[in-house]
């Protein structure tokens, strides 16, 4: 299999000025670039830029795969949204960090795993980038989630304590569903995490309490939000203000489970949940199994009794079968010994049965094919 890489960049709270979309144009002569993009991929040679780099002087949402088996989701938010040092409570690993630059928050989250199903990537990345809106609103699912894949992959220790669960992980939106899916976040692992997680509360903005909200603002303040919104060409601002108004309402922040667990609870749980779950499918496999014969032998049954009656007219048809020397007339002739067989069988007549196979075998021993079929059939 040849090997393909897809970079995708997105600016999305301010637009790419013409500087910065020709110092882009630098590294790539094949790119597509826009105001708001950059996309390139690879089936030879390599990407030339720092993604990292570009995270902080660019772009707010990069998206890499490749089809080894690499996946790869950064965003970038403003501190003002996100808290580095909350961020980074949760993305403790080398398969979720956080770092901050320029008044900004990075996150980074990587799954390495040999091998994966083909994925259409733009597609892909559409559908994760409301992750950083939901961020952005103080949802921190999407951090949990980071801290269960270095979890996962080995680059905790046993003791150390999960962060504070973030309501709502049992309840995953679509974008949130799809992360988990692209870090490959090990479904059990997540289920039993989601056991110490409250239900979301309710999302929707009331509009009288966002006008009240409004009303207990300082005029100076709303004065500067009004002017800073006209003309600043930052997208943040619409953003920031829904973030401080639903820090304001009671029950939106993380909440503690009564006990904490280590980082070992969870995996030794998980992989409890797993091994009753294989254990349990295995079960319904078998009863299905057994199911199905039954069905298969009721119909094998029934289908006999349709035969008992002809028995003669049968071995009469074998031989004008086997007369034909033909190989499908061969196949039908053996389909019909072994319904003879299974007559005799149910009806104590095996020694019969045999004498006449016997019979046959000696009549048309100089038909090498006929033969060669008949043993293969174990008759």
């Amino acid at each position: 299999m040849s090997e393909y890489q897809y970079y995708e960049f997105q600016a999305i709270d301010r637009p790419l000025t013409q500087k910065h979309m020709d110092e882009l144009r630098s590294y790539s002569t094949r790119a597509r670039i826009t105001r708001t993009s950059f996309v390139n991929d690879y089936s030879w040679g390599d990407f030339k830029g720092d993604p990292d780099a570009w995270m902080e002087k660019y772009f707010d949402a990069f998206f890499y795969y490749a089809n080894w088996g690499t996946h790869v989701l950064k965003l970038r938010l403003s501190s003002r949204l996100l808290d580095l040092k909350t961020a980074q409570e949760y993305c403790a690993g080398e398969s979720a960090s956080a770092w901050g630059s320029r008044g900004n928050v990075i996150l980074s989250f990587t799954s390495d795993e040999e091998g994966g199903d083909w994925v259409e990537e733009e597609e892909l990345l559409s559908s994760l980038i409301p992750v950083r809106a939901e961020l952005a609103h103080g949802d921190l699912r999407a951090l949990y989630l980071g801290w269960l894949l270095c979890a996962q992959n080995g680059e905790l220790d046993d003791e150390d304590i999960e962060p504070p669960v973030p309501p709502g992980l049992g309840q995953l939106s679509a974008s949130l569903t799809k992360l988990a899916e692209f870090l490959r976040i090990d479904g059990d692992l997540l289920d039993v995490a989601a056991e110490a997680s409250a239900a979301m509360g309710d999302t929707h903005l009331s509009p009288d309490e966002v006008h009240a909200w409004v009303a207990g603002l300082p005029t100076k303040e709303k004065d500067d939000m009004l002017a800073r919104l006209i003309t600043d060409e930052d997208l943040t601002l619409v953003t920031e203000l829904a973030h401080r108004f639903h820090s304001t309402r009671a029950g939106t922040g993380p909440t503690l489970p009564t006990a904490r667990r280590t980082v070992g609870e969870l995996l030794r749980t998980a992989e409890a949940r797993a091994e009753e779950r294989r254990q349990a499918e295995a079960r319904k496999r078998k009863e299905e199994a057994e199911r199905r014969q039954r069905e298969a032998a009721a119909a094998r049954a029934k289908y006999l009794d349709g035969l008992a009656a002809r028995q003669a007219q049968l071995w009469a048809r074998v031989e004008n079968l086997i007369a034909e020397t033909k190989p499908k007339s061969y196949e039908q002739a053996i389909k019909l010994l072994i319904d003879l067989r299974d007559l005799a069988q149910r009806e104590g007549r095996d020694r019969d049965f045999r004498m006449r196979l016997d019979a046959i075998h000696i009549a048309h021993a100089h038909k090498p094919a006929f033969i060669e079929r008949l043993r293969k059939a174990g008759l």
